[in-house]
């Protein structure tokens, strides 16, 4: 047998699978925590700004380390009948390098300098320079930001390099490389310097046919087209092509065989799409998780409002990939559950659940419309269709008795309401929506909430049976890279998971929920486009 190592960098873990290359079934795993964690807070005790969000490369490296040691013990398999590694990661998640690709956050003068540190794909710090960005796009809107959904999120690469030159000088002038940080995995482990088109087409302004968008980066920074062509230029490399091999360097470190093909990374939520199966036209796919990505395959490219970009050959090649999201979903239920009075807790523990389980629960025994509560979901900023991370979060109809449970039935329905207007957005502009599918720890461990999204949207939900499906999707470009499959859509076909079940949507629930979703618009567009003032005043007034 042959197999594939896909390896998921998520926000909280890094997980190794090794795949049996023509069955896809799993023949290892390892999960490996990062030991830094998301540092928000503290940086070595000292506070850093609010919004900014990093992490500790180091713990990368661990997942690469102890995580391949690991699954290749659980597997059991000869390392020599592995035919190729994939990587798959968060994005735009930002390293900034010396000329040897290592991270100038390593460097003992730097340890205390948050800009020197990798900035995850929800690090808000560059908020003013992504305004500054739709100043300069604002005269020809459709031509430099048509393909992006008229939008710039200062979660994307080029405002958080702008970010570095207006905040942090002396750490863009050391930096020899900018780059995202799936494709410093990929450069480590073959000893280039290569570059994926796909985080590179939805997070820099990219497309193939042009390039760079140099125009629209002089237009918001004389300086930054020659930052952009000195510190983030490389070998850029397709999805389902070969990035290179492993190093001897790197076999050695790892325990693995020289010269594996290496596959390009790819963005974790697109990985996830190969992962699931879903690669036809009609098929929208939502990857659930800290957040939640929404993507769509399109023969065409269309000018979608609201959306985070289209990309072609980012997912199967030959098709548009189109990318929309929301920035909280599973930290927002989180935030519900650390929040839960003692007695929650107390009673959780005497039942023996989780808190989730708990609410989860409590809440199902409500009917629609019976907590009298609807919320908005912005507490991590809106992604689409608004594209603005200074937004926040809004919760209106509360009483004396609102309980916890619901708030978090509010929240999911929220999420709910917030997909289902992703949604409209592709299916106004052409996009039309056949199926739906699900894939993430989510679905598969919220029995409520995926029937909660079935009667929002009014479709039928294939969920995944794996809760690894950008591993999975990573593997399979692993294969490709391998040279077992000419073509994406065989690996796919072969190596993708199955379906757990398909949830379909409740008459009478559907009914009353498009109602409330009419409340939700309402107060979506009164927030979030009419009156953003007051979202936007409050945290001006939090700030000073």
């Amino acid at each position: 047998m042959k197999y594939a190592i896909g390896i998921d960098f998520g926000t909280s873990s890094g997980r190794v699978l090794i795949v049996n290359a023509y069955t896809g079934s799993i023949a290892g795993i390892s999960v490996c925590p990062y030991q830094h964690k998301v540092i928000e807070e503290r940086l070595y005790e000292q506070p850093i700004p609010a919004g900014f969000s990093l992490q500790n490369s180091k713990d990368y490296m661990d997942v690469l380390k102890n995580g391949i040691s690991e699954v290749l013990s659980n597997a059991k398999i000869d390392p020599k009948d592995i035919v190729g590694i994939g990587i798959d990661f968060t994005s735009s998640t930002m390293m900034v390098t010396d000329e040897h690709f290592v991270p100038l956050s390593w460097k003992e003068e730097h340890r205390h300098n948050p800009h020197a540190y990798v900035k995850l794909w929800k690090h808000h710090g560059a908020s003013d320079e992504a305004n500054r960005m739709m100043e300069a796009a604002a005269p020809d809107l459709h031509r430099y930001l048509g393909n992006y959904g008229l939008k710039v999120n200062s979660e994307w690469m080029i405002p958080k390099i702008l970010e570095l030159k207006n905040k942090a000088p002396d750490i863009l002038k050391e930096s020899a490389y900018i780059i995202e940080a799936g494709d410093w995995i990929v450069s480590k482990l073959t000893g280039g310097n290569v570059r994926s088109n796909c985080a590179r087409g939805y997070k820099s302004f990219w497309n193939e046919s042009d390039g760079f968008d140099f125009e629209f980066y002089e237009k918001t920074d004389p300086d930054l087209p020659d930052i952009i062509r000195a510190k983030c230029d490389g070998a850029l490399v397709k999805i389902g092509q070969q990035a290179g091999l492993l190093t001897r360097e790197m076999s050695q470190w790892l325990g693995l065989p020289a010269n594996i093909p290496v596959a390009p990374a790819i963005i974790d939520a697109h990985s996830a799409v190969l992962g699931v199966g879903s690669t036809e036209h009609g098929q929208f796919t939502m990857v659930m998780g800290t957040s939640t990505c929404h993507l769509m395959l399109h023969q065409e490219q269309k000018q979608i409002p609201g959306i985070s970009g289209s990309v072609r050959d980012a997912i199967i090649p030959g098709l548009y990939a189109y990318e929309a999201g929301q920035s909280a979903v599973g930290d927002l239920f989180e935030s519900v559950v650390n929040q839960v009075p003692k007695e929650y807790a107390d009673e959780a523990q005497q039942r023996n659940l989780s808190i989730y389980d708990l609410l989860e629960m409590k809440a199902s025994r409500k009917k629609v419309g019976e907590i009298g509560v609807i919320a908005l979901d912005w507490h991590n900023g809106n992604r689409s269709p608004l594209s603005d991370s200074d937004l926040t979060g809004v919760i209106i109809g509360q009483t004396l008795h609102t309980k916890p449970e619901d708030i978090y039935r509010a929240y999911m329905e929220a999420t709910a309401f917030g997909t289902r207007m992703i949604m409209s957005s592709y299916e106004e502009y052409g996009l039309q929506v056949n199926e739906v599918f699900a894939c993430g720890g989510l679905p598969q461990k919220n029995s409520l909430l995926i029937q909660i999204y079935a009667d929002i949207l009014n479709k039928p939900i294939h969920i995944s049976n794996s809760d690894y499906a950008p591993a999975i999707g990573a593997a399979i470009l692993g294969a490709v890279a391998g040279g077992q499959y000419e073509q994406v859509r065989d690996a796919v076909a072969n190596m993708k998971q199955p379906l757990l079940k398909t949830v379909l949507p409740i008459r009478e629930n559907v009914e009353k929920y498009n109602g409330l979703f009419q409340i939700y618009k309402d107060l979506h567009n009164y927030f979030g486009i009419d009156n953003r003032r007051i979202l936007g005043s409050l945290q001006e007034i939090a700030e000073r």
